[in-house]
C-alpha cells in the first residue's frame, strides 16, 4: 500500500474508532463536555486527553509497555463513571480536571493500542501511522464536541435549568451505563 494511502487509512481508522464504533469513547468525551459546555474548555481537555492517550498508545504499540486488557477495559469504564459522577457531584469545575483527564487518557490509550494491535500497524511508517490514527481520533472527538454543542449547549447552555434538566440526567444515564460496563468487564 502506498505511503499516502496507508496514512489516510490510519486516519480513517482513528476517526471510525470514535465515530461510529467507540460508544465508550463518545460517552467519555460527552462527560468532558457536560462538565463545562464552554467549547474552548472542552477542546483543551480533549487535546490533553489526546496527547495522553497518544503517549500510552505509542508505548504499547511499540512494545515498550505491555498492559493487561483484563485491567484496562474495566478502568476505561471506571474513567467514564468517575467523570459522569463528578459532573453531578461537583457544582463547579474540579481544579485538577486536566490531571484527571491526562491520567484517564493514559488508560484509554492502552485500550486503543489493543484495538490497533488487532488491526496491525506497519513497521516502516510506524510513527506516521500512529500519528494519523491519533489525529483521526482527535477529529472524531471534535465532531462529538461540536455536535453536542450545536444540539444542546448553544441553544440551552445559558438557561437556568440546563444543568438540572440536561447535564444531571444525561450524566446519570452515562454513569449507569459505565457502572454496567465496569461490572460486565470485571466478570
Amino acid at each position: 500500500m502506498p505511503y499516502l494511502e496507508t496514512i489516510t487509512h490510519y486516519l480513517q481508522l482513528g476517526f471510525t474508532h470514535v465515530i461510529p464504533l467507540g460508544f465508550d469513547h463518545i460517552l467519555f468525551i460527552l462527560t468532558l463536555f457536560f462538565q463545562s459546555s464552554n467549547v474552548k474548555s472542552v477542546l483543551v481537555q480533549c487535546t490533553v486527553f489526546t496527547v495522553s492517550h497518544s503517549l500510552s498508545l505509542g508505548l504499547v504499540a511499540s512494545g515498550w509497555l505491555l498492559p493487561n486488557s483484563n485491567y484496562i477495559e474495566p478502568l476505561i469504564a471506571v474513567s467514564i463513571l468517575y467523570t459522569a459522577i463528578e459532573n453531578i457531584v461537583c457544582k463547579s469545575g474540579n481544579p485538577f480536571r486536566l490531571v484527571v483527564v491526562f491520567l484517564f487518557g493514559l488508560v484509554h490509550g492502552m485500550g486503543f493500542a489493543t484495538a490497533l494491535k488487532e488491526i496491525g500497524i506497519p513497521k516502516a511508517p510506524f510513527f506516521s501511522c500512529l500519528f494519523s490514527f491519533n489525529l483521526g481520533v482527535e477529529l472524531g472527538q471534535i465532531v462529538v464536541i461540536l455536535l453536542a454543542y450545536f444540539l444542546l449547549s448553544k441553544w440551552f447552555g445559558h438557561k437556568w435549568w440546563y444543568k438540572e434538566r440536561v447535564v444531571y440526567p444525561l450524566s446519570s444515564l452515562i454513569a449507569a451505563v459505565a457502572l454496567y460496563w465496569v461490572i460486565e468487564r470485571l466478570l
